[in-house]
């Protein structure tokens, strides 16, 4: 039901900014409507015209004055020009097509200026009060508290892996390396690494998904993965040039609840969201708090 909700609100959310968008297209549209003198018109040559509605050159200097290259000034200039005249072609179509209601136009503008007011207030007021450390207690407080709702969507492991040339006399040694977990063993991995593998990643620590490992490799289409690490602690294929290991130090498959280091950046992004909407009804509940002791407000019967 939360989810349904969550989405209901991001539609209307989406809705509202689309409408708003239109309508301040509208609004901003009839300023082209105004005349202006023979001397304005060859300071400033139009550009391109819709109708009425004309793009004059000044207003495409400011789009482009950004760019260093003639080609990509050039560039981005003929791409704004069709953006601009297929916005008014479909404004002066909404306008043939559809009765518009002055009164209640003007008034949704104002009611959208008055949002985009507010918003930008709670968002100025929320920056300058948030907190934005987050603590491995908090983390780890909330993983426990909602383990259900994380679910992994795609295998991820630990691992070591090297790739290197095929037939150099270096791959036996990266095999015995791989094979014993040592402290001594993962320094000389290290170093054979830079020194002889084409491509590898040796952080063992971090969750990585399987598929990016496999990426590029004889395994990227291998059609059953699951059983690949289930077998096999110590994986080597070769191609025609190249020779692949792999060593699984641990796994966790599709559906099953991730390590907590998988999902502490997307928990820390959740804890500040639950801060910021915290923040934000304070402020309304401080607001109306303080206008209800100081009467400047009323309810009529």
């Amino acid at each position: 039901m939360r989810n349904k909700k969550k989405k209901y609100l991001t539609l209307r959310h989406n809705f509202k900014y689309w409408t708003f968008s239109c309508l301040l297209m509208l609004n901003v549209s009839c300023d082209y409507f105004s005349f202006k003198s023979k001397e304005e018109d060859d300071n400033d040559p139009a550009v391109a015209a819709v109708g009425n509605i004309t793009l004059r050159h000044s207003e495409l200097a400011s789009i482009t004055k950004e760019t260093d290259s003639p080609s990509d000034s050039t560039n981005l200039a003929n791409r704004y020009v069709q953006t601009w005249i297929k916005k008014h072609l479909m404004i002066k179509e909404a306008g043939n097509k559809i009765p518009i209601d002055e009164a209640e136009l003007n008034r949704k503008l104002l009611d959208y200026k008055y949002a985009l007011m507010v918003y930008e207030y709670e968002k100025a007021y929320i920056e300058e009060n948030i907190d934005l450390n987050i603590s491995n207690e908090e983390i780890l407080a909330y993983y426990n508290a909602n383990q259900e709702n994380f679910s992994l969507k795609e295998i991820i492991v630990r691992t070591n892996y090297l790739k290197m040339e095929k037939g150099i006399s270096q791959n036996r040694q990266a095999d015995q390396l791989l094979s014993k977990e040592t402290q001594n063993n993962k320094t000389n991995l290290r170093e054979l690494a830079l020194k002889y593998a084409n491509n590898y990643f040796l952080e063992d620590s971090t969750w990585v998904k399987f598929d990016d490992i496999l990426s590029n490799t004889p395994l990227a289409d291998h059609n059953n993965k699951v059983q690949l690490l289930r077998q096999n602690k110590m994986i080597k294929v070769d191609d025609n040039n190249y020779s692949y290991y792999f060593k699984i130090l641990e796994y966790k498959l599709q559906d099953q609840v991730p390590p907590i280091e998988f999902v502490s950046d997307e928990i820390s992004k959740i804890i500040l969201n639950k801060r910021k909407v915290a923040i934000a009804e304070q402020l309304q509940k401080d607001i109306y708090n303080r206008a209800l002791e100081n009467n400047e407000f009323k309810i009529y019967e």
